[in-house]
């Protein structure tokens, strides 16, 4: 999940600048069109998408009127976090789940999913319209019933099931709930100390306290999907004629996995409390169709999808070129938040 400046959300905005980011030109988007589509249709105009710092992700117009994305990740030398091995891939096959088993959730027609030594792993998708969540906030816009359409589609995915925890292609997972998110973790702690990125415990430490707490988990006993990065940079919305936005899709569904449907209830509420704002709309709209309750387990459990995320947004900052000079509000709000959830699991 990648931020930029702002405080509070802040929309996506490293793109050209990371080093997972291959740097595209208009002769290269043409290459990976027809490495797609055959000669025709043909790229008729094309520019860089802002809005993320792994994949180069372009918008591209064809000459038979189609608006699409390319999205292409990164060069093989270029070291990765341990879940983001295949990425590409792993959202080629997110988009199939959902087209396969939650056809209501609006998500973006996979086009074409590609291998190829020189060109690397792409995607080519259908361009779903609309403003990002974050985008409609800023602008002062009421987003109430896009939030509302939001949990219902979050409860909607949720529906699809797997025969296995936590991430695909060969990366962590487990036939518990408790076991994936442990080795989710440690792959975690491991990346950390790989990249050298300094943590507000050692891991053992860290990893002692979440042991503490990990019997939690064991109550969760279906692998729902999880699309894992809905903030609002990755939720989209139209205008209608009345005025009110409406949901018209979730993007970047690269990061899924296999869990607890309450994990996917962090993100959309980054930086806050899933459970102390049951009245927010997406949550609202959600317990109408799963209900939960906010009882200490569930505290406990969204408490421990908090520390994970915030350990990724900090694990993958060097591989991103951010640093405290280059983004010294993301540094020091992420190592409070950690440090708060790590004295929450620390508390008798």
């Amino acid at each position: 999940m990648e931020l930029s400046t702002n405080d509070a959300v802040g929309v996506a905005g490293h793109a050209g600048s990371s080093p997972t980011q291959r740097r595209l030109d208009p002769d290269q988007v043409r290459r990976y069109v027809a490495a797609s589509l055959g000669p025709t249709p043909r790229v008729t105009g094309c520019g860089p998408l802002t809005g993320g710092g792994f994949a180069a992700v372009w918008w591209v117009t064809l000459d038979d009127g189609q608006a699409v994305v390319l999205k292409v990740g990164p060069p093989p030398s270029v070291p990765l976090l341990r879940y983001e091995h295949d990425m590409i891939g792993a959202e080629a096959r997110y988009l199939r789940l959902v087209a396969e088993g939650a056809p209501t959730v609006p998500a973006a027609p996979l086009l074409h999913h590609g291998s190829d030594p020189a060109l690397g792993d792409w995607l080519l998708t259908g361009l779903l319209p609309g403003r990002t969540l974050w985008e409609l906030t800023e602008a002062g816009v009421d987003t109430t019933e896009v939030e509302a359409e939001f949990g219902v589609a979050l409860a909607t995915l949720h529906g699809v099931t797997g025969d296995r925890y936590g991430y695909d292609g060969g990366r962590a997972c487990a036939d518990t709930w408790r076991d994936a998110y442990l080795a989710m973790l440690d792959d975690m702690l491991a990346d950390a100390a790989d990249w050298r990125v300094p943590l507000p415990l050692p891991a053992g430490r860290i990893r002692e306290l979440v042991d503490r707490h990990a019997h939690v988990l064991d109550v969760v006993r279906r692998p729902a999907l999880l699309h894992f990065d809905c903030w609002a940079g990755n939720v989209l919305a139209v205008d209608v004629p009345d005025g009110t936005p409406r949901l018209s899709g979730l993007v970047d569904g690269e990061r899924y996995l296999w869990g607890d449907p309450l994990m996917d209830l962090v993100s959309p509420l980054l930086f806050r409390r899933t459970e102390d704002e049951p009245d927010h709309p997406v949550v609202r709209a959600y317990r109408t169709i799963r209900p939960f309750p906010l009882d200490a387990g569930v505290r406990r459990r969204l408490g421990l999808y908090r520390l994970y995320l915030y350990l990724l947004m900090t694990v993958e900052m060097p591989s991103r070129a951010i640093t405290a000079e280059s983004e010294p509000w993301r540094v020091t709000r992420l190592a409070e938040l950690l440090d708060q959830e790590l004295s929450d699991l620390d508390r008798p």
